[in-house]
């Protein structure tokens, strides 16, 4: 059982609020997932072999697959104790804003549009002479639906950006992406490819700016803790 982390520095002022300890193992097995299933669904919309209509479905899946190694670096890094520096004691936290945003919410974005490519793809399910197409109507939103314990995670203090960014700009944040993915669905359906384009490219670099400051953040925040904290040298 983990000891208690004092609130008042040696200063006599509160302490930073960190983000509470993660077990790097669960982070780590994550980064497999998060490896494997985009990267794989990828490849499988390549070989169907109609580019036009999913080549940014493509882009975020491929982005998901490698910000998950991005993540695994970060958590790797991870270590406490003798030896231990600021920058590894936020090796998961970091790894986990990495996993969060570059590649859970790329994926989630990729999904609806993921779906429908596999639905109606006339290269991965040939169709026979006499067959009536048959349309899925609202039921292609149903995928959709995994964004919204997402934003659950995020707004309800679960995410680790809660513990970056202040409550409003939190909201405003996770607000603004699930109205990004929406946006570029509702672009991808329309056939509005440049404006889809346009409208996961400003999420994407939202995301990488957010990712970055976040990263800058809790090291900063870890450096203060240690400093009005100082860890108690091991015997």
């Amino acid at each position: 059982m983990s000891k208690e982390r004092p609130t008042t520095g040696t200063d006599g002022r509160p302490l930073p609020t960190l983000p509470p300890q993660r077990d790097a193992r669960v982070w780590a097995r994550l980064v497999r997932v998060m490896f494997y299933t985009p990267g794989f669904l990828a490849l499988l919309l390549l070989k169907a072999g109609e580019p036009t209509s999913f080549g940014i479905t493509v882009e975020l899946l491929m982005l998901s697959s490698a910000a998950a190694i991005v993540g695994g670096l970060f958590v790797a890094t991870e270590s406490e104790g003798r030896g231990a520096d600021n920058s590894s004691r936020t090796g998961v936290w970091s790894g986990a804003l990495v996993l969060e945003l570059l590649a859970v919410v790329p994926f989630l974005c990729a999904v609806p549009a993921l779906f429908h490519e596999l639905a109606s793809s006339a290269l991965l399910h040939a169709k026979a002479p006499e067959a009536v197409n048959v349309s899925l109507g609202a039921s292609e939103l149903l995928p959709m639906m995994a964004i919204l314990p997402f934003m659950l995670y995020q707004l309800a203090g679960f995410g680790t950006l809660h513990f970056v960014l202040s409550k409003p700009v939190n909201w405003v944040v996770n607000i603004a992406i699930l109205g990004l993915i929406i946006a570029s669905y509702v672009a991808y359906r329309e056939a509005a490819y440049d404006t889809e384009r346009v409208l996961t490219g400003l999420l994407v670099l939202g995301l990488g700016a957010t990712v970055f400051f976040g990263i800058m953040k809790l090291k900063q925040v870890q450096t203060d803790y240690t400093l009005r904290s100082p860890p108690k040298e091991e015997k």
